[in-house]
């Protein structure tokens, strides 16, 4: 070997773009983008559902019965609570009664404070309101669904434009590379 030829420079060798990573970037843009869509699809749901209960007409109802109710899944559990009501109240002259706190039901908490607060809130005898469901008026509520995943969609909408741009910048780049 001449030393001219020792001391030449290397002409650089093409390398073919490594396409598993743009691959990767692609899958984990369009999953981040699904999960997130669900995401939006489920609090969308929600938001739609608590709209549509805030719409309901509202009655004058009395409350019949208030009382906390406790269990224990074992012994070694906390004892949790729960609020049992049944109230009464008229429907286009009818007289019905509900024992629906809130959509699903009152929910159990180990919290005695929180329990006894609602409770407080609503003791025999009170009057207050109540939204009733004019397509099923048998089924009305004391406490309608909150309006928060309405307000909190913009959250898991940037995971699905975040995921969105990472596969579209993904598949871009392995286009110019090629």
């Amino acid at each position: 070997m001449s030393l001219e030829t020792a001391n030449a420079p290397v002409s650089p060798k093409t390398v073919p773009p490594a396409r598993g990573g743009r691959w990767f970037l692609v899958v984990l843009g369009v999953s981040l983008a699904l999960i997130g869509g669900l995401f939006v699809w489920l609090m969308g749901r929600s938001y739609l559902r608590a709209r549509e209960m805030h719409q309901w007409p509202q009655v004058p109802c009395v409350m019949i019965s208030s009382e906390l109710v406790q269990r224990t899944h074992d012994s070694q559990s906390p004892r949790e609570f729960r609020l049992d009501v049944l109230y009464g109240y008229e429907w286009k002259g009818e007289r019905l009664t509900s024992d629906r706190y809130a959509l699903r039901g009152s929910p159990w908490t180990s919290k005695r404070p929180l329990a006894d607060s609602r409770l407080e809130e609503f003791p025999v005898g009170k009057k207050t309101v109540c939204w009733v469901n004019p397509a099923d008026p048998k089924f009305a509520v004391l406490k309608p669904d909150s309006l928060a995943p309405g307000y909190s969609i913009w959250f898991p909408s940037l995971f699905v434009i975040g995921g969105l741009v990472m596969a579209v910048k993904a598949l871009g780049a392995g286009r110019r590379a090629d």
